[in-house]
């Protein structure tokens, strides 16, 4: 069984913050052999929440929900990630689906903007998103943006 919560960035623990730092560059960084800055200064901004999903006392999965004018114009989902021994299973689709149950707990109606890696388009078209621009690279990774309009 998974455990959610949604936490602003000030209602972290220490621990937490580790674990959830630990898991984006264990995905971002060292799977994706991408050296990038991953500290961005938007985990701490104003409204910005964190989702983390446990397994007991594992951080296994994490997202980033910006509110609007931080990352897009729009409500924003950044930052999704999932321990990589815990794949194949759905638990991606279960971060996302809490993810957008969370933003519309947090801006109820608002349309909601992310980037995606462009290999996981029709991971994100699945929940309701649609294309909105062209490839670009993002830190050499193909990336595309993507909208889902309520």
């Amino acid at each position: 069984m998974i455990t959610w919560q949604l936490t602003p960035f000030s209602d972290l623990t220490t621990s937490q913050l580790y674990q959830l730092l630990k898991l984006r560059v264990n995905v971002f960084v060292v799977e994706q052999t991408c050296p990038y800055p991953e500290l961005d200064d938007k985990d701490h901004q104003a409204g910005v929440h964190h989702l983390l999903g446990y397994q007991g006392e594992e951080l296994i999965a994490c997202a980033r929900l910006l509110p609007s004018g931080i990352s897009y114009p729009s409500v924003s989902i950044g930052r999704v990630a999932t321990a990589e021994a815990k794949r194949g299973g759905g638990l991606g689709h279960q971060l996302l689906q809490q993810a957008l149950q969370g933003c519309e707990l947090l801006w109820p109606g608002d349309s909601i903007e992310i980037g995606a890696q462009e290999h996981l388009a029709s991971f994100y078209a699945k929940h309701g998103f649609v294309q909105t621009s062209e490839m670009y690279l993002e830190d050499d990774i193909p990336h595309i943006d993507m909208r889902l309009d309520k």
